[in-house]
């Protein structure tokens, strides 16, 4: 018998083994390419749960509810444009809209202003500076209740402010009784419960400013006023409209500091009332008017964002 030899050409074992193993290595990658895209959003699905949940939801609910007659106990129908036609027809809503704007009006730039002075002053490197800048951040850990209820007792008649009044002479004064004077001592504590927390973004801006700047304009013969506004204002001006548009927004939509203060009635004939307080007493209850509430809801919304897009074109205007 004749043995057969049998000629192998090299590498044919690994070229028969390459189709399936280059479809392995395809796979692979492709798995690869699959976890890459969708890891992210496994790890931000909890977040994204949550705001839809409690954001999304809610904002898209009350939007549908501005259309109809909805009732705490009753579902509603769809009433069109009922709710906002009446608004325009509703006085507390027009008392509601004047003290909102006008607490922006006066808080917003006492809340820029006033913060930036104060970090300036505690910015100095002199002996006991941290007590001090501990307690002007105090008010802001502190809750609004407390603070609310502290003033409360402090601007009563028979409280700490009209005992002093009455002990030099000037006698009382109807801080919680007057119609403006209550609605402007809410303003005063909103401002001060702020103070601290808009001071710290003041901070933080004030420790990018150069110091050469400061030194070059005091050689120039530039006094304190000068380089303030020459030097300071701006180089923490990106700062200052941040400040303005958070505190705006938070200003239209004051409710704690004037409910603790004029009470669930909004004051002496409901003149204190602001809009998120509105909301609140129309919305609420077993009788409360959902859809009214809601179209509230949707003209508070609308005007926070037309103030951010107005804050944002005056500073887009000084840029150019």
């Amino acid at each position: 018998m004749k043995s057969s030899t049998v000629t192998r050409t090299p590498g044919a074992g690994r070229a028969a083994a390459s189709p399936g193993g280059g479809r392995t290595a395809t796979r692979r990658r492709a798995r690869i390419r699959r976890q890459l895209s969708t890891s992210p959003w496994l790890f931000a699905a909890p977040g994204l749960a949550i705001v839809a949940v409690f954001s999304l939801y809610p904002f898209v609910s009350t939007i549908i509810n501005s259309f109809t007659d909805k009732r705490t106990l009753i579902p509603g129908e769809y009433v069109g444009l009922a709710n906002f036609r009446e608004l325009l027809h509703d006085d507390m809503f027009w008392i509601g809209l004047r003290n909102s704007t006008l607490y922006v009006l006066v808080v917003v730039p006492a809340l820029v202003l006033l913060p930036l002075l104060l970090a300036m002053l505690v910015q100095k490197h002199i002996p006991g500076i941290t007590f001090f800048r501990s307690a002007f951040y105090t008010p802001v850990v502190a809750s609004i209740v407390v603070v609310g209820l502290i003033w409360v007792w402090m601007l009563d008649e028979r409280g700490l402010v009209n005992a002093v009044l009455e002990a030099v002479g000037v006698g009382k004064v109807g801080f919680l009784s007057d119609q403006w004077l209550l609605l402007f001592s809410a303003m005063a504590v909103t401002v001060w419960k702020g103070l601290g927390y808009y001071m710290i973004i003041y901070l933080a801006a004030l420790a990018n400013v150069p110091r050469e700047l400061h030194e070059a304009a005091a050689v120039d013969g530039a006094g304190a006023v000068r380089r303030f506004f020459s030097v300071t204002v701006p180089a923490v001006r990106s700062t200052m409209v941040l400040v303005g548009a958070l505190s705006s927004v938070a200003a239209f939509k004051v409710f704690s500091e004037v409910y603790l203060m004029a009470g669930p009635t909004g004051g002496p004939a409901g003149e204190d009332t602001t809009l998120v307080m509105l909301v609140q007493r129309t919305g609420t209850g077993l009788t409360g008017r959902v859809g009214y509430a809601s179209a509230i809801s949707v003209v508070i919304f609308v005007v926070t964002v037309a103030l951010m897009l107005l804050v944002l074109r005056a500073d887009r205007k000084e840029d150019a």
